[in-house]
């Protein structure tokens, strides 16, 4: 059991995993262009953290079953989804990640070191991480926007993913973030683990997400609790 935790999928997170049809995809308009999210772009991965966040935090237990479009909880899904881009700042915030550099830019100078550009390395751990551990020292969950491409692209935002992370343990530089990703289910066994050691230069951030494309960082999304549909 990692330290702090008050959240443990295998009890609280939904009995199902992230994975819908065709027909579930939304269109979200952006400054960027229209984000297509749904089966073929990781599904509704954001709308199950900030659901399944909504029902812990009403200390209610989630329907075992996956809902059918139409169903309300379904529904509840897909705008919790549209919430958990924060637009236009959280959508933003995803595609200057992906045009950031793993480790800082900068140039020696009169023996100094000049840094042009910080790192997604030092964003994640030298400003996220430490206001991450301040809620999960809270015994609260924190849900992590996981940035997992590098691209121009906006068509590729949908690449990105999210989890919640609901606690974390240290040995010496070493931390391993405990998290539940709605691709893998109630799996208590999802970690992200990283080194604090070295953060201007890029930093791997190992990880069993269920995800194609390997972890670049991640920052602490803009939640705020909502109320899921009774029954």
């Amino acid at each position: 059991m990692p330290v702090n935790s008050v959240f443990l999928p295998s009890h609280h997170a939904f009995a199902y995993e992230n994975a819908w049809p065709s027909q579930a995809a939304v269109v979200i308009p952006t400054p960027l262009g229209d984000l297509r999210c749904g089966n073929a772009n990781g599904g509704l991965c954001g709308g199950m953290v900030f659901a399944i966040l909504d029902y812990w935090h009403s200390g209610r237990v989630p329907p075992i079953g996956r809902p059918a479009q139409g169903d309300p909880l379904f529904g509840y899904i897909v705008r919790r989804l549209i919430d958990s881009w924060h637009l236009p700042a959280g959508v933003a915030q995803y595609f200057q990640w992906m045009n950031l550099p793993d480790g800082d830019i900068g140039f020696a100078a009169f023996g100094r070191r000049v840094v042009v550009e910080r790192g997604l390395a030092w964003r994640t751990i030298k400003v996220q991480w430490p206001q991450i551990v301040r809620d999960l020292d809270k015994g609260l969950p924190v849900a992590l926007g996981v940035v997992t491409t590098a691209s121009r692209d906006p068509r590729d935002l949908g690449l990105n993913h999210q989890v919640l992370a609901y606690g974390y343990e240290k040995v010496d530089s070493q931390v391993t973030v405990h998290v539940y990703d709605p691709n893998c289910g109630q799996r208590d066994d999802v970690t992200i683990r990283f080194t604090t050691s070295s953060p201007t230069k890029p930093t791997e951030f190992a990880n069993n997400l269920d995800l194609s494309h390997p972890v670049r960082g991640f920052f602490r999304t803009a939640y705020l609790p909502a109320s899921p549909p009774t029954g």
